[in-house]
């Protein structure tokens, strides 16, 4: 008697990481499905669509970032019916490379960022990765620099008059 084998989303998605922080691009890349979409905050123009354009992203973040590791923070969240899986993940990342096609400068800094990745699946293959992190705490903590102001500072206080300004503006065109 044959017994039928089928893989969970998360048994998908720990390949997906598996070969990601292995650095098997080809492995990664099989687990796509060729029409896959991948949106992610860091990518100049999301979403990347396609497998030729999700290599080119992963090369450049692994050309830029290379001790990049991806940890995932269980559990792994699965839909019932097995095509969606939602990840919660921790990476830490040392930017020594010029990144991407905007050729961002490497500033020697690490970050250690969480988010979540949201990943469809279709027969067996990722369709979709939603990535979700907060994109203004990894630039600070890549450029060394604050961009939230604190309340009550001269940053704050400018902060908000600007943008007073432009909302002003705003209802004004309206």
């Amino acid at each position: 008697m044959q017994t039928e084998s089928r893989e969970t989303a998360e048994d998908v998605a720990r390949k997906l990481v598996d070969a990601w922080n292995a650095r098997i691009l080809d492995d990664f890349i099989g687990l796509l499905a060729p029409d896959v979409e991948w949106y992610d905050p860091a990518m100049p123009a999301p979403p990347a669509r396609g497998r030729e354009a999700v290599r080119a992203f992963a090369e450049d973040i692994l050309r830029a970032f290379p001790d990049f590791t991806y940890e995932i923070q269980p559990p792994i969240c699965g839909s019932p019916d097995g095509c969606r899986c939602a990840i919660v993940w921790r990476i830490s990342a040392t930017h020594l490379h010029a990144f991407g096609p905007l050729g961002y400068a490497p500033t020697g800094r690490r970050a250690k960022i969480e988010g979540v990745d949201v990943i469809d699946i279709r027969d067996g293959l990722v369709t979709r990765i939603l990535t979700a992190f907060d994109f203004i705490d990894a630039a600070e903590q890549l450029l060394g620099m604050r961009f939230r102001p604190s309340p009550g500072t001269w940053r704050g206080r400018l902060a908000v008059a600007f943008q007073r300004v432009l909302a002003c503006a705003g209802r004004k065109r309206n």
